[in-house]
């Protein structure tokens, strides 16, 4: 039997078909998903919400154990802060896209504003993916049941409050976090 270019190009096809979706194509769906997310993360910044349309939180008292760079914190200590908390975690693909614009943005605010990450991965898990990836975020387990303005049905998740509890900015799925739009919000919201 003789292939033709058609024969080959199709087998190919549908050889990357299976590939792509059975458990042996994991790790390239997930490289797939990161670089468009990451393309995603370059063209789009997040919206802020206008002040006088801010959400107030319902309760500050939400516990956090530190795993990493961290000790045990209470958002009620941060209140009169303003709050960058990220929800991720070490095996997601479009968490990990954002971490580098997210990492340049906690190098230049990480003593102007509190920053919490937040994932459900162990210590061991999350230490070994900074180390690999030269972060060094303070990093919590969250302890406590969040109030419904803080909820995170998907991962990432960001909020940003404002020094007076309220929500600031919410975004769902990766984005440009070092964008000037997220750091003129952020000085904005510094100077309030």
């Amino acid at each position: 039997m003789k292939l033709n270019k058609k024969t080959i190009s199709n087998i190919l096809f549908f050889g990357f078909i299976i590939f792509l979706f059975t458990p042996f194509g994991l790790g390239t769906r997930a490289k797939l998903t990161q670089g468009v997310t990451y393309v995603k993360t370059l063209l789009f910044s997040p919206s802020v919400e206008q002040i006088d349309k801010r959400l107030a939180v319902d309760t500050y008292d939400l516990k956090f154990e530190g795993i990493v760079s961290a000790n045990d914190i209470n958002l009620e200590s941060l209140k009169g802060k303003v709050v960058f908390i990220n929800y991720w975690a070490t095996w997601c693909p479009p968490c990990i896209a954002e971490m580098p614009m997210i990492n340049k943005l906690y190098l230049d605010y990480n003593e102007k504003l509190a920053f919490l990450f937040v994932t459900t991965d162990n210590k061991e898990k999350v230490e070994k993916f900074y180390g690999k990836n030269d972060y060094n975020f303070p990093t919590y387990n969250q302890m406590s049941k969040a109030p419904k303005q803080l909820e995170v049905s998907t991962i990432p998740t960001t909020f940003i409050l404002d020094k007076n509890g309220k929500v600031a900015l919410s975004e769902y799925g990766a984005v440009n976090w070092n964008s000037n739009s997220i750091r003129e919000l952020l000085d904005k919201l510094i100077e309030e």
